[in-house]
């Protein structure tokens, strides 16, 4: 082994590569957003929409559990597609939680998931590159409804803290098991 000193390049190359440069790859738990899945995630199947009976009983187990604890929300179940179905504005409800309730069941709807996964995405994991998504809401009280498997529709309800408004959107979601 010489004792002659190492070029500067051949160290600066050697620690390059240590550190992930040079074509060297990173372990895949550096980047929880390089991990690929074996599975399709959120994949539930679009069912035939919710019809107008069932969406007014989801919405009125919602508003119930809301009274209970003397919240005043805003409460919309879209369809299969995003397209509102019923609607319902508690006495007192803000109104800007209108729309808000209405873009947190389509949110969920189309992207088949719990408005509360891009909250957690955003506010816990740093993934702020979410915001870029059209369509999304960072807030929970947002969930899709499934039937038999099949997704057919979502319930969003705005107008407290979110954490009451996923409050709601169970009871309304388990409404909906019940039938």
């Amino acid at each position: 082994m010489s004792s002659r000193p190492l070029p500067v390049l051949a160290i600066f190359g050697a620690a390059m590569l240590e550190a992930g440069a040079g074509g060297a790859q990173q372990p895949a738990a550096s980047n929880p957003l390089d991990v690929v899945p074996d599975k399709m995630p959120f994949d539930i199947p679009y069912g035939a929409p919710i019809s107008l009976e069932h969406a007014n009983g989801v919405i009125a187990a919602a508003v119930a559990e809301a009274q209970k604890h003397d919240w005043k929300l805003n409460v919309a179940v879209v369809d299969s597609g995003g397209n509102l179905v019923a609607f319902q504005r508690m006495d007192g409800a803000q109104l800007a939680s209108i729309q808000i309730s209405e873009h947190k069941a389509r949110a969920a709807a189309t992207f088949r998931r719990e408005t509360k996964v891009w909250e957690n995405a955003i506010q816990t994991n740093g993934a702020t590159y979410a915001l870029t998504l059209d369509g999304i809401i960072a807030s929970r009280g947002g969930i899709p409804l499934v039937v038999a498997g099949k997704l057919v529709g979502a319930i969003g309800c705005s107008g407290g803290t979110s954490s009451q408004d996923e409050v709601a959107c169970k009871a309304g979601v388990a409404a909906l098991k019940g039938n």
